[in-house]
């Protein structure tokens, strides 16, 4: 890897198609519907990987990723996001050209649709059962009830069922945590379900979230699932037990900048405008933004011990490390950070390096450029 002069975001491709194939093969098995979300890599190349699987549904977290995607064949596209009221005419261009789903969470936009739209879209209601970060209530049945009303009646919006993001999960550190939030989830939706079923008979329930979809065997109850994370996986991941740390397909490549072995510290040139400045606590306490990792070949060791970005600023990484493990770098070197949160290093990098030295696409800022 000696080309690499700066913060250089590696891709292991073996592992990254590893995760897709067994994601795919677990939805086979459990009988649901597979709609990865495309947040994570934002990659057409990636993308294809999903497509040679036999993926044919995805999920983005925009218009603007959507218009990406179905730039590149993609013809049934969910946008699980809240609608924004300020693209309602490029919502009407993407819907002539594919099959959109589009999330809704009140009445007022449901009827600026259906006036504005010429064409049909695919509708759900998001659910929120306990993550708190968007949604309409599993209880405000006052809500519920208004908007599936005129939903049943307009001829534009298809109303599809419910969509839940059970992002409670991520702060789980045990399977029995990631089963609880499951179970009290699909009872809440179960209640849901009664109740409206016989408004509209075919009603089901999307799922997403890599936490669940990765640790639990099965999903009762879900009709489909939206996992995007699993694609890479992070240091987050393998905390909550959703994954190895040997399944990390990204690592971000950072050159060593300055040694200070007598506070055991490595200073590297990548900091949080590369790896976001998401961290985690460790069960001693101790605040993590991401694990150490050394050269081996064109890719990476296991993890260091006595070893972790201890913290980051614009540029800098500051590196903690074990007193035998720094006598392993020297100036100029490179080590490799696991991140903690890959799609928000991902997004941040926005491109992949093969450890062969090629590079692939991720949805840039120029790409996005006609699609504002």
């Amino acid at each position: 890897m000696n080309q690499i002069k700066r913060p250089t975001l590696i891709l292991d491709k073996d592992k990254c198609q590893s995760n897709i194939s067994k994601m795919v093969d677990k939805a086979n098995r459990m009988g649901v519907d597979f709609r990865p979300h495309f947040k994570t890599h934002q990659s057409h190349v990636i993308g294809r990987w999903f497509r040679d699987y036999g993926t044919s549904k995805i999920t983005v977290s925009s218009l603007s990723m959507a218009g990406y995607f179905i730039g590149d064949g993609w013809q049934d596209v969910t946008i699980a996001f809240p609608f924004n009221l300020r693209e309602i005419d490029l919502l009407g261009e993407l819907s002539g050209k594919a099959e959109i789903n589009q999330t809704i969470l009140s009445l007022y936009v449901a009827e600026e649709l259906d006036k504005k739209l010429r064409n049909d879209i695919f509708t759900w209601v998001e659910i929120d059962t306990g993550a708190g970060r968007t949604g309409l209530r599993w209880n405000d049945f006052d809500k519920l009830d208004e908007l599936l009303e005129f939903l049943k009646k307009s001829v534009k919006l298809n109303f599809q069922g419910f969509m839940v993001h059970a992002g409670h999960t991520y702060r789980a550190r045990l399977k029995e945590e990631v089963v609880f939030i499951f179970d009290d989830s699909m009872e809440k939706l179960a209640t849901l379900k009664q109740r409206y079923q016989s408004l509209f008979p075919g009603l089901k329930i999307s799922w997403g979230d890599t936490p669940s979809c990765s640790i639990l065997d099965s999903l009762p109850g879900v009709d489909e699932i939206r996992p995007g994370n699993f694609v890479f996986f992070d240091i987050m991941q393998s905390i909550i037990g959703s994954c190895n740390e040997s399944d990390i397909a990204v690592a971000l490549a950072c050159p060593v900048v300055a040694l200070h072995p007598e506070r055991n510290t490595v200073i590297v040139y990548g900091g949080g405008v590369h790896l976001s400045k998401d961290s985690m606590i460790l069960q001693d306490g101790t605040e993590i933004f991401g694990k150490i990792a050394l050269p081996k070949g064109d890719k990476w060791e296991s993890s260091l011990k006595n070893a972790y970005v201890s913290s980051l600023s614009q540029e800098h990484g500051i590196l903690k490390i074990g007193s035998e493990e720094l006598n392993r770098i020297k100036d100029g070197d490179l080590v490799y950070i696991l991140p903690v949160h890959s799609c928000m290093t991902a997004d941040l990098m926005q491109s992949y390096c093969l450890p062969d030295g090629s590079c692939i696409d991720h949805m840039s800022a120029k790409l996005l450029k006609s699609w504002h």
